[in-house]
């Protein structure tokens, strides 16, 4: 490769990409990123990123899909190509357990497992407090600020949070 191109550089320069809606966790923490493809041309190396969006219709794509660009090219790359691949689709056990606790510092709770076998039909789910670790929390909305989030609040220490969906 070219200038010293390599997957590994591009994947570095990739965690250095933030997703829009939660700054604190970058494009690999997400999961997002599928592949990282490099081709020789006469023209240098082309970069194609293959991602996948957390859900269809996700509205933060088409800014992480610009962020990449610009990213890339502030690097010399001057052809980038953003392949969306929606198959198979996003789940949160892609999402780096580095960026679940990163999710919890910023005060968000991040995804966990569910455990739908041991819960009765109109049973919630517990989710505890990013704030204060107390399991007594209860859900507010199901929908959050963004589609991918909704709202608890702690009964232990009262503060509201959002909650990471699990899917």
């Amino acid at each position: 490769m070219s200038e010293g191109i390599t997957k590994e550089r591009v994947y570095d320069w990739l965690s250095q990409v933030s997703d829009p809606e939660v700054p604190v966790l970058t494009v690999l923490d997400m999961g997002v990123i599928r592949d990282v493809a490099l081709e020789e041309t006469p023209a240098g190396t082309e970069v194609t990123i293959t991602i996948t969006p957390t859900y269809s219709g996700c509205p933060a794509m088409d800014m992480i899909s610009m962020n990449i660009r610009m990213s890339l090219l502030s690097r010399g790359i001057a052809k980038v190509h953003i392949k969306e691949q929606l198959s198979p689709a996003w789940t949160t056990d892609w999402m780096s357990e580095e960026g679940k606790q990163k999710l919890k510092e910023y005060g968000i709770a991040p995804p966990q497992r569910k455990a739908s076998s041991s819960l009765g039909m109109f049973e919630e789910e517990k989710v505890p407090c990013p704030r204060c670790g107390s399991d007594d929390t209860e859900l507010v909305s199901q929908f959050g600020p963004t589609s991918c989030k909704s709202l608890y609040r702690c009964l232990d220490c009262k503060e509201p949070f959002e909650h990471f969906k699990c899917h």
